[in-house]
């Protein structure tokens, strides 16, 4: 006898018959069994060894999934693409399965609603609305532990207590989780697999694909585009569906990217309203991280403002008013919903997160303007916290400072000068140094300039640190090898300092001493051995005989005496200063080490090699070890050491030595650096001088047009290397030529330097001997 199922219909009165659907065994799955969204198609990029990982992890057989039970999660920042690889991993897999189901696992009412309707489409044809969706849930249960070989995709799940009763109860069949979450997957034997951003080939791949490759000259632009979207495939697919449907290009949406990133972040691709965007996206995700903890929504603004790798952790420990109020609970939630990537010591976050969280939206409540500066406010003081003290001598404090630039350079390109604070000058000031020091010029002198800028407009421009600020911008000139600039900011900067601070403030003191080294550099080496002079006699009473700023300059002074050609003379400096440096400061200052450098080249030019040799050797192995192999003092010490190779008559050690430091100045310090010209020079004299003119004249012309294009036509340097392409060109036999350049170069040096400039009497005696040599080759014709 069949049994029927429904209502009965009786004049005015309807009476329902309880629906009883037929028992969960009983009913076969149909051949295909699925209700997967559309296929990823040729939009899925990448991702290989993570699909590799997928099917090593559920290795996907009906006899195997009979007898056993596997569950994979898989977890990552929202866009990552989380969904995306599970519904690939489906597809790709759907003929190994008896049946595939996707469930959206956001809350525990969306799970039950997702297995009411597996049943609704096992028992297809039967009305089954009357039943709740608890009792098709239950009946979907029963039925996936009576028919194994199954995939259940549980998406975007947001607790893993919400899937613990079903992956407790179903035994026979496969379980891949999605999810926000990377915490508690191990409670229920799922090993976690984190996704990642896409490599850049695959986001360059992904936007070609979905808006045209664009003409050749876009190629740089989609690869900048892709990078600037931080490679994450929900930023790919909303930038590339947008550019299509627009008819723009890479380049214009990057622009309006830059210039409008809440809007672009917020539109969709596809020009629906109601399409998952960026922004709301992570929206969702912020709203549950506030209500759990609004410490580590503001934790993540201030965060913004880093740059996106390895921020130190123990630097955000100051966000909150009181650390112990929770900060590493903030942190981990934020790590929990993959907003941020922990490791023991540093913390990372996607640069469009930072994007977003930089950006203020009226619409969205953790996106305010007052938020978003209190924010970019502490980021500044944080930062500023945990710079270590006194940059250019302080070499423990190194590693710290290499550290903390990034994170320098991050908040100081998305902050605007005209906002600076106090806070922020502080800043600039002190990364100033430590890059000058670390021979960084180009980018110590914007960071300088701009901090000249702020102490300005935020102090006036009679404070004590507008001073400094001007001062340490003179010196970032000078070393540039812009005198041209540096001398007259620090004329006018000592003269104020005198007319505020007097004549024997500690800073008027500082300006002193560097005014008289600009002098020295610019070849006016009377003025500077006379300011020298009196700015030791006034550092030696107002600090004392061994306060390192008065042994700074004695040193400076034996340097100058040298330069003038009184050895002896520096040689005794540098001997009384070595000895105090070593007693107050220690062996591995890097200012004992710059004395001894300067000892050694005394020595080499009083011709005592042998024991310039020892001392340089000496001061370059600790040099190393202390300040590390390509630091600027470190390559000067190499240069130097080359230099009395050369002079011992070790041409071929010399040459060697010279090569090696080239290489690394350029490195370090960029083709044209006044040290980089200083050691091209050097070597193109080993050059000729190992028989090689050829190479000589080539390397000596190149130097000569740098140092005009980088020092101008009348600076001491570029006499010099005029003075020695013209020994070159006599070295080839071009006599003439090395004479016409010798007697331009010696009224230059007469005009420029003086009549007794060592740079003035070594052209004369040069151009007397090229003379010479011209007049014996006319004889002998």
């Amino acid at each position: 006898m069949s049994t029927n199922h429904g209502n009965i219909f009786t004049g005015d009165t309807t009476l329902q018959v309880p629906l009883a659907l037929p028992p969960p065994a009983d009913v076969s799955a149909t051949h295909g069994l699925h209700n997967l969204p559309r296929p990823v198609g040729q939009r899925f990029v990448g991702r290989m060894s993570e699909m590799a990982a997928l099917e090593q992890a559920l290795r996907p057989r009906n006899e195997r999934a009979a007898t056993h039970v596997v569950a994979q999660a898989m977890s990552g920042l929202g866009g990552i693409g989380k969904s995306t690889l599970a519904l690939h991993f489906a597809h790709t897999h759907r003929s190994d399965y008896t049946a595939v189901w996707w469930i959206d696992a956001e809350t525990p009412e969306t799970i039950t609603s997702s297995l009411a309707q597996l049943t609704t489409r096992v028992n297809a044809g039967t009305n089954t609305s009357s039943l709740p969706s608890a009792v098709l849930a239950e009946w979907a249960l029963t039925w996936l532990d009576s028919h194994p070989g199954w995939l259940l995709v549980f998406d975007n799940a947001t607790h893993p207590d919400h899937l613990a009763p079903y992956l407790a109860r179903l035994t026979s069949g496969d379980h891949l989780i999605t999810s926000r979450l990377t915490y508690g997957w191990h409670d229920l034997a799922a090993t976690p697999l984190h996704l990642d951003v896409l490599t850049p080939p695959a986001a360059t791949n992904l936007l070609h694909q979905l808006a045209g490759p664009g003409p050749s000259s876009e190629a740089a632009a989609a690869q900048e585009l892709a990078d600037e979207l931080g490679y994450l495939p929900l930023a790919l697919e909303q930038a590339g569906a947008y550019i299509r449907r627009t008819r723009n290009t890479y380049s214009g949406y990057l622009h309006r990217l830059r210039t409008r990133t809440a809007r672009m972040l917020n539109t969709p691709g596809n020009g629906d309203p109601h399409s998952i965007t960026i922004a709301r996206t992570w929206r969702v995700t912020l709203d549950t991280i506030a209500e759990r903890d609004p410490l580590a929504v503001h934790l993540l603004r201030v965060m913004a403002w880093f740059a996106p790798h390895d921020v130190p952790r123990d630097i955000l420990s100051g966000v909150a008013d009181e650390p112990e109020t929770g900060i590493d609970d903030a942190i981990a939630l934020l790590n929990d919903f993959s907003m941020i990537t922990l490791s023991q010591s540093t913390a990372t976050t996607h640069r469009l997160v930072q994007a977003l969280a930089r950006t203020p939206d009226p619409q969205d409540p953790h996106r305010t303007e007052s938020a978003i500066a209190k924010a970019q406010s502490i980021a500044a003081c944080l930062i500023n916290r945990a710079l270590p003290d006194d940059p250019s001598s302080n070499v423990a404090g190194w590693p710290r400072w290499r550290a903390l630039l990034p994170h320098i350079d991050a908040y100081l390109t998305h902050t605007r000068p005209d906002a600076d604070t106090a806070c922020c000058n502080h800043l600039l000031h002190q990364a100033s140094r430590f890059l000058r020091g670390q021979g960084q010029i180009g980018q110590a002198t914007r960071y300088a300039l701009r901090s000249a800028a702020t102490a300005v407009r935020l102090n006036g421009e009679d404070h004590p640190f507008t001073l400094a600020s001007r001062n340490d911008l003179a010196g970032a000139y000078e070393s540039a090898g812009d005198l041209a600039r540096a001398v007259p900011l620090y004329e006018q900067t000592l003269a104020d300092s005198i007319r505020i601070l007097g004549e024997d403030h500690p800073s008027t003191l500082t300006t002193r001493d560097n005014l008289a080294g600009v002098y020295e550099s610019a070849g006016h080496l009377a003025r500077a051995m006379r300011l020298y002079e009196e700015t030791l006699a006034a550092r030696v009473r107002v600090l004392g005989e061994d306060h390192p700023d008065a042994l700074a300059t004695r040193n400076n002074l034996g340097y100058a005496y040298g330069k003038a050609g009184d050895w002896g003379r520096a040689i005794r400096l540098y001997e009384e200063t070595l000895a105090a440096r070593v007693w107050v400061l220690g062996e591995d200052h890097p200012s004992t080490l710059t004395t001894r450098s300067n000892l050694a080249l005394a020595y080499a030019e009083t011709g005592d090699p042998g024991h310039a040799i020892h001392l340089y050797e000496q001061t370059l192995a600790d040099s190393i070890r202390v300040l590390g192999e390509d630091h600027p003092s470190t390559l000067t010490t190499r240069n130097n050491l080359a230099g009395v190779y050369k002079t011992a008559g070790d041409l071929a050690r010399a040459m060697r030595l010279y090569e090696e430091t080239l290489a690394a100045r350029i490195r370090v310090l960029g083709e044209d650096h006044p040290s980089t010209l200083i050691t091209r020079s050097n070597l193109a004299l080993t050059y000729a001088e190992v028989g090689d003119p050829g190479r000589a004249v080539h390397l000596d012309e190149e130097t000569l047009a740098a140092r005009i294009r980088v020092l101008g036509e009348d600076h001491p340097d570029t006499l010099a290397s005029r003075n020695n392409l013209a020994y070159v060109y006599g070295e080839t036999g071009d006599s003439s030529r090395a004479i016409h350049l010798y007697e331009q170069t010696l009224a230059d040096s007469i005009r420029i330097l003086g009549e007794d400039h060592p740079v003035t009497r070594t052209v004369r005696n040069n151009l007397r001997a090229a003379l010479v040599l011209a007049h014996f080759a006319t004889e002998l014709m």
